[in-house]
């Protein structure tokens, strides 16, 4: 049964860290403005433990240990790019670290690792079971509230995508189909069904025990070829021996034989061309929801993770959505997602929507006139047309770019307009076709200022994608990657707060002492009055205001 954890530990007086440090060492201890107290005020504190209930009932028992400290764990795993065995080492003997999870004494114990590993899998085969992603709804319920204390500037807003590997190796057509009947033959326990023919078990038994690599490179097409054949062979006869109750990757195996394989009218199997093997296909069994895409050279066997954040110069900017899809998804899906579930986050429409042109499509620029929401294209896709059209009071004027020759034209009766081209044949243009052309004019007259706000979200994917290796996840699966990508987002707010309450601290402080040199103060009494308006900074930053208020006379 769920049980919510207590909001603080009570410090020992003969353990506390505290009391244990002295000089510079107690002060960036006890340093509020520090990224380990702000990530236990900003991050753990907001964590709202009731989320999490689903995965608990009396068949599971509660949890044993704060659900709190296991979701700042993973943050600080994927915050710092640590594996498993580094963030029990930092966890156990890093005071800073120990601090941000809220454990400030010596003697507190952190959970144990079966503790942390069962809590993940939970996440996942909830996720996997209700579709429903908790850690996303953590982030939503985090940037929410993170919004409201530091009046976070929601009415403008940007986003862009980048593509993210999946940890899997590159696969030749071969090595997909053998590697399938390998992980068919490997989820068997003990023995082969004996709904198999000692000859079909034979037969598997041997592929298992090959590489498909070493096939590879030991054979010439021709040959690979037939082996690809006798493989599809092969595979169809075990799909119609067994069912999908008799090994969990039957459906796997089924799918990955449907992708390269037809099964003609005689019966028998044939293979087809690598021209109809589409991106969506398995490209890998060890990750089956992951898909490919060559976006301008850069071959992608992954997802496309899309971010959209605020993008005020003069307050505090926090990434708000974070949505993770196949990488063959288009860039115009994640448009209309982006700005509803900023809505939710701000709390309210924004009002400007900048991206690039990957995103501009005639339903998301609907989407955007029907909530009356001022949309910036950096772009269009496609090269721009011969014909310049421009539609005023009900009559389409048509310019020939490349001889600069205004042509007549006609509406007809299917609301279409009509041109002669210079060979006679007539030309026609839909209204999609004068909204494009007018979009793109107006893409080519925007102020520099405005084309510029998308672009510094490129900064943002940088950070975003800061550990990845050779642009791939540590991680396999849509829902381990999307666990990923939601806990980078949450890091990468909470490194925001950090450095905009540094700054603001740093432009009060300097403003306090400009104030008190010019009342004319002595040294010693400009020393208190600055300490003094530092506590008081700290205290309205962190919400002591209402306790600790000090008011000065200049």
């Amino acid at each position: 049964m769920f049980k919510r954890s207590k909001d603080a530990n009570q410090q020992d007086i003969f353990a506390s860290i505290p009391s244990m440090l002295q000089g510079q060492a107690y002060e960036q201890y006890n340093d509020e403005n520090a990224w380990h107290n702000i990530f236990r005020s900003q991050l753990l504190g907001r964590i709202d433990e009731t989320l999490f209930k689903p995965l608990y009932d009396q068949t599971t028992g509660a949890p044993n240990a704060p659900i709190r400290i296991l979701v700042g764990m993973l943050s600080l795993k994927e915050g710092f790019g640590w594996s498993d065995h580094e963030l029990y080492t930092e966890c156990r003997f890093n005071l800073l670290v120990r601090s941000a999870l809220g454990l400030c004494n010596i003697n507190d114990s952190i959970p144990v690792e079966s503790t942390y590993y069962l809590f993940r899998k939970r996440l996942h085969d909830y996720q996997k079971e209700t579709g429903e992603e908790i850690i996303e709804k953590v982030f939503r319920e985090i940037t929410k509230g993170q919004v409201i204390d530091f009046h976070v500037n929601g009415r403008r807003i940007r986003m862009d995508s980048k593509l993210i590997g999946s940890n899997i190796a590159w696969c030749t057509r071969y090595e997909i189909i053998h590697n399938a009947l390998v992980s068919f033959y490997k989820a068997f326990k003990g023995t082969l069904n004996l709904k198999l023919s000692r000859e079909l078990r034979k037969e598997l038994e041997e592929i298992a025990l090959t590489e498909s690599k070493k096939l590879v490179y030991s054979k010439n097409r021709e040959e690979i070829q037939k082996s690809l054949q006798s493989l599809g062979i092969l595979a169809d006869k075990i799909l119609n021996a067994l069912d999908e109750h008799d090994n969990e990757n039957y459906g796997m195996l089924k799918r990955v034989f449907g992708e390269h394989f037809r099964v003609n009218g005689t019966g028998g199997v044939d293979t087809l061309p690598k021209e109809e093997i589409k991106s969506g296909s398995v490209q890998n069994p060890n990750d089956t929801e992951c898909a490919f895409r060559d976006k301008d050279g850069q071959k992608v066997k992954g997802y496309s993770a899309n971010l959209t954040e605020t993008c005020d110069e003069d307050s505090l900017n926090l990434i708000l959505d974070v949505q993770l899809l196949p990488v063959n998804t288009p860039d115009v899906d994640f448009f209309q997602p982006g700005i509803t579930n900023s809505s939710e986050v701000l709390g309210q429409v924004p009002s400007k929507v900048h991206s690039d042109g990957a995103y501009q499509s005639p339903e998301n620029v609907w989407f955007c006139q029907e909530r009356e929401i001022n949309y910036f294209f950096n772009g269009i896709q496609g090269k721009p047309g011969r014909y310049d059209l421009n539609l005023e009071d009900d009559k389409l004027i048509v310019t020939d770019t490349q001889t600069g020759a205004i042509i007549p034209a006609n509406k007809t009766k299917s609301g279409k307009w009509s041109i002669k081209t210079d060979d006679g044949k007539p030309r026609y243009f839909a209204q999609k076709e004068i909204d494009t052309c007018t979009l793109r004019k107006q893409i080519e007259n925007m102020p520099f200022n405005e084309r510029n706000k998308r672009n510094n979200i490129e900064a943002t994917i940088f950070q975003f994608c800061y550990h990845t290796r050779n642009n791939k996840t540590r991680y396999r699966g849509l829902i381990k990657n999307k666990m990923w990508a939601t806990l980078r987002c949450i890091w990468i707010n909470l490194k925001r707060i950090v450095k905009y309450i540094g700054q603001n601290v740093g432009k009060s402080l300097k403003m306090s002492q400009n104030m008190l040199k010019n009342a004319g103060f002595s040294e010693k009494q400009h020393r208190f009055l600055t300490f003094c308006h530092i506590l008081e900074i700290i205290s309205a930053f962190f919400g002591y205001g209402k306790f600790f208020r000090l008011k000065f006379q200049f």
